[in-house]
């Protein structure tokens, strides 16, 4: 059921615990506060606690784009999925101000509640104008009762100024985009190309913020110029290389496996240049 409330009547809403059938849920100013929980390249986070509720968390990750995830935390978890209707509305101490709609969202069965991006977006915008974003929905335990989830503005600038600079530091890559990554080797003396020295500078430095890997798979190959036997030692002695690296990026040793495969399993030609230099890689895989 769609929920519809006028700015007199919201206004009232938030300036009480419990008036007319709402439960309401809001942080007094005093009980107002804005944490920047998280602030580094991979991940920033800004919390915020609603008293006898839960938490509102709004979420950023290094990535290719500029993402931003909003989790309301609920101490008390749904019943059964429940229609919400976001808002913004003017705290207690600016009456008058008219609610504007943010957007109708629903809340699944036994998990904490999000909003899509650019709704989150628009909370955080809503925040900093001095709006208080609310969430209204049917109380599941008594259906005759509604619930506003309120999200103070009280006490929000400073610590939002600094979740803002903290994603405009954010490494414009994620995990996912290194945790398989292919090195091309420009000749047989085992110097990478300049694309790949770029992608290892890329690892090492995502491993400088989070050094906690589970495994590190490294398979270095080949080409078949050369003898067999060398081409094996060579592929040994380049993995064996790129398993330092990783030790002296904070991975433990034991956590890394090496294997040098030699001239096996091509993946192209090696009558021509370009498919022996395709041949000349070394197959890193990470896993969290």
């Amino acid at each position: 059921m769609r929920l519809r409330y006028g700015a007199v009547i919201v206004s009232a809403m938030l300036s009480c615990s419990a008036v007319g059938g709402v439960r309401n849920y809001v942080a007094s100013i005093d009980q107002s506060h804005w944490n920047l929980e998280t602030a580094n390249p991979l991940q920033c986070t800004l919390t915020h606690t609603i008293p006898h509720y839960g938490t509102a968390v709004f979420d950023s990750r290094a990535g290719r784009s500029t993402d931003l995830n909003f989790i309301l935390e609920m101490r008390r978890k749904p019943e059964r999925a429940t229609r919400a209707s976001l808002r913004s509305v003017a705290p207690s101490w600016r009456p008058g101000v008219p609610a504007r709609p943010i957007v109708d969202v629903t809340y699944q069965a036994q998990f904490d509640a999000e909003v899509p991006k650019h709704a989150a977006w628009v909370m955080l915008t809503e925040l900093e104008q001095g709006m208080q974003p609310t969430f209204y929905y049917q109380d599941w335990y008594n259906p005759i009762n509604q619930v506003a989830v309120g999200l103070s503005s009280a006490n929000f600038q400073n610590s939002y100024f600094q979740f803002v600079a903290c994603i405009d530091s954010l490494l414009p890559y994620s995990f996912e985009d290194i945790a398989y990554t292919v090195l091309n080797f420009r000749d047989k003396n085992g110097e990478l190309t300049s694309d790949s020295r770029r992608k290892l500078e890329r690892i090492r430095e995502y491993l400088s913020y989070d050094p906690t890997l589970e495994l590190v798979l490294i398979d270095s190959y080949t080409d078949s110029f050369g003898s067999e036997a060398s081409n094996l030692k060579l592929s040994h002695e380049q993995a064996d290389k790129l398993k330092q690296f990783f030790v002296e990026s904070g991975i433990e040793a034991n956590r890394i496996v090496s294997q040098g495969h030699g001239e096996k399993r091509h993946i192209a030609s090696n009558t021509s240049n370009r498919g022996r230099a395709q041949n000349r890689r070394v197959v890193i895989r990470m896993a969290r």
